[in-house]
């Protein structure tokens, strides 16, 4: 073998400092495609709606197409149309964030979801825990809303000494977890298998012996196969995490139905 295969280092996937090292302002290499990210996501949207025409096309279409999809196969479907259009802002916001930022995974150059980091996943889980919890403590008050939220109705007495603590634990801590968990994993394992796949051809190429370049074009078909599937993954994170945001908003609305 002419050479050997070395699997990628933890600096390979999350890069050190490259601006204001050493300083409170430290950027990294995933911070900054974030910002450009978001740099991105503001001006699609500027460009999209700053002189909306009655008949959509271009890009006003395709802003319009998404906004559609949140506002009736998220917000409409699970709060209804009166909650849905109150909360519409926050759960479109939500969505075409991670959407946006998740995307940058499979963009040559990029090649990795700043979501695939815990730091923008939680701040996103945070968003969300906040807003469920208010609207249920504006709607009930704090202690009818916690009661509601962790008594189930209807259960023998004795059962309450294990069923309050899970559903406490299922509220209040489960759900910001997942929320964060799922969305950072989902898109750093992601990651780390287009890495490996596009490794591993440029090993074959490169640095294997010449009989093992055959099995070249077979990693890179992988790597490419994965590309797509990634793709279908950017868009379903971000539709989870807006409807998983929904859901909770609609069950703190209607928390004394438990």
């Amino acid at each position: 073998m002419a050479g050997e295969f070395h699997a990628p280092s933890l600096n390979d996937f999350f890069p050190p400092a490259v601006l204001f090292e050493g300083t409170p302002f430290e950027l990294d290499r995933l911070m900054l495609i974030r910002i450009l990210m978001s740099a991105v996501l503001l001006a699609f949207m500027f460009l999209a709606f700053r002189s909306p025409k009655l008949v959509p096309r271009g890009i006003q279409n395709v802003a319009e197409t998404g906004l559609v999809f949140v506002r009736e196969q998220i917000c409409d479907e699970v709060l209804g149309k009166e909650s849905g259009k109150k909360f519409f802002p926050l759960i479109a916001s939500i969505f075409f964030t991670v959407l946006f930022l998740n995307i940058s995974g499979v963009i040559p150059g990029l090649n990795i979801s700043s979501n695939a980091r815990i730091g923008m996943p939680l701040v996103l889980a945070v968003v969300a825990y906040v807003t469920f919890n208010y609207v249920g403590i504006k709607k009930y008050g704090f202690l009818k809303y916690m009661r509601s939220s962790i008594v189930v109705p209807n259960v023998p007495p004795a059962l309450h000494v294990l069923l309050i603590p899970i559903e406490f634990i299922s509220t209040f801590l489960l759900r910001p977890f997942t929320l964060t968990v799922r969305l950072m994993a989902n898109m750093l394992a992601g990651h780390i298998m287009l890495v490996l796949f596009f490794s591993a051809t440029q090993f074959f190429l490169f640095d294997a012996a010449n009989w093992m370049k055959v099995f070249s074009p077979f990693s890179l078909l992988a790597g490419f196969g994965f590309t797509l599937f990634e793709l279908l993954v950017v868009f379903l994170q971000a539709y989870v995490f807006a409807l998983l945001t929904a859901v909770y908003i609609g069950l703190a609305q209607h928390a004394d139905s438990h």
